[in-house]
């Protein structure tokens, strides 16, 4: 059988994640301190596991609608409603999904025809760029600067814009660099995009981790956005819910109607037990939600200032859970440095690259682990950097 002509080019074509790399050799080692999971290591809070149990206990097992349980598109559209501003109808503007990954690779379906540009800032998560290819789009790239905070620029965003461009992808709170964009920024992006026929992606997974003073702000909030954004959320990162797998995407009711065609003919529905624990986590979970993210700027604070203290420049990560420090200093390349220290002092953490070429010169550390864990893993990193 020749493999190579069977498989689709396109998928041939596309590299596996930077991410897994490191995670594997990690798996081979013990000792091992890693930094590279991006997952909440809190449990799943008890009152939303017992609400999953429950419905199991009742026999709730059957297939959901295509759209997901009413009940929890009600729970989404008030949580939305509630937490951000935006109003959406939950018969026609609410779809849930098997978690926020399968929402973005349904909206890029749904919106792509071959040879569209969709627009993707990085360093950002590993999925978009593929995702884009795999439904025959064309990739732009636009590189974010670390002094600029990673945010998307109006200018930046202009010079990139052509008569092919389809869709803008907004990553924020960003993974992996915990940039965030404030209102004043997502107005002055609104600006570019008013008198345009440009579509947004507003991937929205982090938006309950972010830090400081001000409240997440969607893009969809900003006057003359709604009608052309959907946006993507989930219960992984703000629920430590990674396992149940669920996500959902709100957006005009025409484009979500084909995105749930594809939705229902790819996945058919989400888990329902885990819906039935979704529902509790929107009604009754804010205050386990703000425990762990007190724990999780705690944590924060504490890498940052960490390896800033060992020479490693970090710039304050305003969103999600990872920290951005750049290894310019060393020498080293992002994939050198991380191969170089994981065999060295068995440390784990991601090179930048993973994330796109302009994530070169720097690694993500995810803040996802015990502040003991965290304090060990910089004493090994600032005993590497001795040694170099």
């Amino acid at each position: 059988m020749d493999y190579e002509r069977l498989l689709s080019p396109t998928v041939l074509d596309i590299k596996p994640s930077g991410i897994r790399k490191f995670f594997d050799i990690a798996d081979t080692m013990k000792d091992i301190i890693s930094l590279g999971v991006g997952e909440p290591d809190f449990p799943t809070p008890w009152e939303i596991r017992k609400a999953g149990i429950f419905s199991l206990e009742q026999g709730k097992t059957r297939y959901s609608s295509n759209w997901g349980l009413e009940q929890l598109r009600v729970s989404i559209s008030r949580y939305v409603k509630r937490k951000y501003n935006v109003s959406y109808d939950p018969k026609s503007e609410v779809l849930v999904t098997v978690g926020g990954s399968e929402a973005i690779d349904a909206c890029i379906r749904a919106i792509t025809s071959p040879g569209d540009e969709i627009i993707i800032p990085q360093p950002s998560y590993v999925c978009y760029e593929p995702m884009t290819r795999m439904a025959g789009g064309v990739p732009v790239i636009l590189e974010t600067r670390a002094e600029d905070d990673f945010k998307v620029t109006p200018a930046q965003l202009k010079a990139l814009i052509t008569p092919r461009t389809k869709a803008l992808i907004l990553p924020y709170p960003c993974n992996p660099t915990g940039g965030i964009m404030e209102r004043e920024d997502l107005e002055a992006i609104a600006e570019v995009l008013r008198d345009t026929d440009i579509f947004i992606l507003s991937d929205e997974i982090y938006a309950e981790l972010t830090f400081g003073d001000k409240a997440h702000v969607s893009i969809a909030e900003i006057e003359g956005m709604r009608e052309r954004t959907v946006m993507v959320n989930g219960f992984s990162k703000t629920f430590s819910m990674t396992g149940w797998r669920l996500g959902y995407a709100c957006g005009p009711a025409p484009v979500m109607k084909q995105v749930t065609k594809i939705h229902q003919y790819a996945i058919m529905c989400a888990p329902t037990t885990s819906q039935y624990a979704a529902i509790e986590a929107l009604e009754n979970g804010d205050e386990a939600v703000a425990a762990m993210k007190e724990e999780y700027d705690m944590r924060r604070r504490l890498i940052v200032s960490g390896f800033n203290a060992i020479g490693l420049t970090c710039r304050e990560p305003k969103g999600a859970f990872y920290a951005f420090p750049c290894i310019r200093s060393t020498g080293l390349s992002s994939e050198e440095f991380c191969e170089r220290l994981i065999y060295a002092e068995r440390v784990a953490v991601v090179p930048g690259t993973a994330f796109g070429e302009s994530g070169e010169g720097f690694v993500r550390a995810s803040y996802c682990y015990s502040t003991e864990h965290i304090k060990e893993a910089l004493r090994r990193i600032e005993r590497f950097l001795k040694t170099l």
